[in-house]
């Protein structure tokens, strides 16, 4: 399948969460604090490199992905490589939020199921404390029934995408440079995409 195609697909989905997470939000209440970054500098964040595809193939179309790997393979932070801090109290913005990982999108307003089949969600310690009550009856209301995005059903249709790439998870910045060699790699010896024309 074509790059291209899988770019198309992926975005697709993307497309499908953030449906779903718009309503999810709405009838929840939850949000996250303006500004807030705490997630984005978490230094185990795994990814897979098939969610960051869309991204590598915009840097791509822009001219950018040999500079971009070539500046990731010198950088040794642990912390995602798109995340700019503003400040050292966990101010920050993704600088190609467009462009998020499937992570990024699901972390906060969906959910995993336990041992116990039972969904829980999977947001972070500022909104668990900061909007106690909120999100105690979400937690209550979706073991009731409320729809919310849940990990694991996102990820087995990313993983129908491309098996390979959406089901090997590793280090987000790993992700990334996977994510930007399989896109170079495959117009190594193929002409630029004509981007008028459908997606095969």
């Amino acid at each position: 399948m074509s790059i291209e195609r899988r770019v198309a697909l992926v975005e697709k989905l993307f497309y499908q969460l953030e449906q779903e997470s718009a309503q999810f939000t709405k009838e929840s209440g939850l949000g996250c604090v303006s500004g807030c970054g705490k997630c984005c500098t978490h230094p185990t964040i795994e990814a897979s490199p098939l969610e960051f595809l869309p991204w590598a193939f915009h840097l791509f179309l822009q001219g950018e992905a040999e500079d971009t790997l070539e500046t990731l393979n010198k950088s040794n932070k642990p912390t995602c490589f798109i995340y700019k801090p503003l400040s050292v109290v966990n101010q920050g913005r993704c600088s190609d939020y467009k462009y998020r990982g499937l992570i990024c999108r699901l972390f906060g307003f969906a959910a995993n199921t336990d041992k116990y089949g039972v969904l829980r969600l999977a947001t972070c310690k500022i909104i668990k404390e900061g909007q106690a009550a909120t999100y105690k009856s979400t937690s209550e209301a979706i073991a009731k029934g409320l729809h919310v995005p849940v990990f694991t059903e996102y990820y087995m249709q990313l993983n129908q995408i491309d098996f390979y790439l959406g089901n090997k998870m590793v280090p987000i910045n790993t992700a990334l440079k996977l994510a930007l060699e399989e896109v170079l790699q495959y117009y190594a010896y193929r002409p630029f995409p004509v981007l008028d024309k459908k997606c095969s």
